[in-house]
């Protein structure tokens, strides 16, 4: 029974939008047009979105650190450790991406999945698997970095500054 009550109610607000645009197409009072916008503008609780993206992000990085101290564990020397976090963490943002878990933890989580290493994964692999379908030069190979090639272009050009300030300094006498 419930879930006829959820339909009616579905259908109900339908009805209300379908109307509000109606009348958004002729002449609106302003006070009209201010129930349209509060009525199609979503609403958001920062303090939940916060303490969301706390949880899911803190959750990837302890499993980092549960996958560094396994490693540890097991012999493998510090930094190699490190690197095959890295590594580990992103096949699995690549492939809950590719089953569609990832965009799932992000809904969810917001930032807190997106900001870590797995979120730069998700970026690389998504426009990916979404023009798989147009070929792999077309498709794969032209889309792939859609949306990770401004960060990786803005970073090795932010590096190459730095790096050129740091041998100017080096001239000068400072560093």
């Amino acid at each position: 029974m419930s879930e006829e009550k959820a339909n009616d109610k579905r259908q109900e607000k339908e009805k209300q939008e379908k109307e509000m645009h109606e009348r958004a197409g002729s002449q609106m009072s302003e006070q009209e047009y201010g129930e349209y916008v509060k009525q199609v503008t979503p609403t958001h609780s920062t303090p939940l979105n916060v303490a969301r993206a706390f949880l899911v992000g803190g959750l990837i990085c302890c499993l980092g650190q549960a996958i560094t101290n396994g490693l540890t564990a097991a012999g493998v020397e510090k930094e190699a450790a490190g690197t095959w976090t890295s590594v580990i963490l992103v096949a699995a943002a690549i492939l809950a991406t590719g089953f569609n878990w990832f965009g799932q933890i992000v809904k969810f989580g917001g930032a807190g999945a997106l900001v870590p290493i797995t979120g730069f994964a998700n970026s690389v692999v998504s426009p990916a698997i979404e023009y798989k379908k147009e070929g792999q030069v077309f498709g794969i190979g032209c889309k792939i970095f859609t949306i990770a090639g401004p960060v990786i272009l803005f970073g090795i050009f932010a590096s190459f500054l730095t790096g050129l300030l740091y041998l100017a300094g080096g001239w000068l006498g400072f560093m």
